[in-house]
């Protein structure tokens, strides 16, 4: 009854993981669902074209934070936004759920890691998708790294906007900032290091009807698997981490996120 709600199964080839063997033999094994996450213009598309005969598999776009996407971010997010409403008015519209993920990432960005250090021009990419989640009545997947109060202040500008922070990997303090700006959070396979301690506590803040779990596949492999690459499967160790932290049973926990999903994100069929 597992769903991973932030996964890359576009990426996994490249690590090494047939993403269709890996899909057949999870369902088969009765796994409820997953979220496909797209990074670029064109990418949703394409996904939703070679992952069609899964009916579990339901899909998300935006830009990532890159230099290429800042850099080009209008024009960029003019494609992406063709991108949503051909496929919400096409066949396969009801597995679209959600604009994301995009955000800030000061980690890369803040640091020149990836050849920009254009925050202005981030936060600007950032604001247009928000207007277009806003304008398609769509809810956000954000990522923030680094960047927890530029993030809240710029998600504060759209009230009427609601989504989730994926890959959460703040603590106590921030994590309330986001809960009071309506935002559902969504914790990781790094929940389970030792090094999470502050992310741990955070979880144990989260209302039960605003908490997601993910693998963020393929990276952020959990314990006992750290190291290998990630693939949607491993969400299981998330659940189990998380519900001895939250002192709660696992099935229980399970039906909580399935509800949580279907109520943000709209899903009615298939978790």
């Amino acid at each position: 009854m597992l769903i991973d709600t932030h996964a890359h199964l576009s990426m996994l080839a490249r690590r090494g993981i047939d993403p269709h063997d890996c899909l057949r033999s999870l369902f088969a094994e009765g796994f409820a669902g997953i979220i496909d996450i797209s990074l670029n213009p064109g990418d949703l598309p394409r996904r939703i074209t070679e992952f069609s005969n899964y009916p579990r598999v339901f899909f998300a776009a935006g830009l990532w934070p890159h230099a290429d996407s800042i850099t080009n971010r209008e024009k960029l997010a003019g494609e992406l936004e063709r991108d949503i409403i051909a496929v919400k008015t096409g066949e396969q519209g009801q597995k679209f759920c959600a604009l994301g993920e995009f955000g800030m990432d000061h980690n890369w960005n803040g640091k020149g890691k990836d050849g920009s250090a254009d925050l202005e021009g981030e936060r600007e990419l950032m604001e247009i998708q928000m207007e277009i989640a806003q304008r398609l009545d769509l809810p956000v997947i954000i990522h923030s790294r680094d960047a927890a109060e530029e993030t809240a202040v710029t998600l504060a500008r759209y009230p009427r906007v609601r989504g989730v922070v994926h890959c959460f990997s703040y603590g106590p303090a921030e994590v309330k900032t986001f809960l009071d700006l309506g935002y559902y959070i969504s914790f990781a396979g790094n929940i389970t290091y030792k090094s999470a301690g502050n992310v741990q506590e955070a979880c144990k803040l989260v209302p039960a009807e605003r908490l997601f779990l993910e693998t963020d596949c393929p990276y952020l492999a959990p314990v006992p698997h750290r190291g290998k690459p990630a693939h949607p499967g491993m969400v299981e160790e998330v659940y189990k981490h998380v519900s001895e932290i939250r002192k709660t049973n696992l099935m229980t926990l399970a039906k909580q996120i399935s509800e949580n999903v279907k109520m943000l994100l709209r899903v009615d069929d298939g978790f």
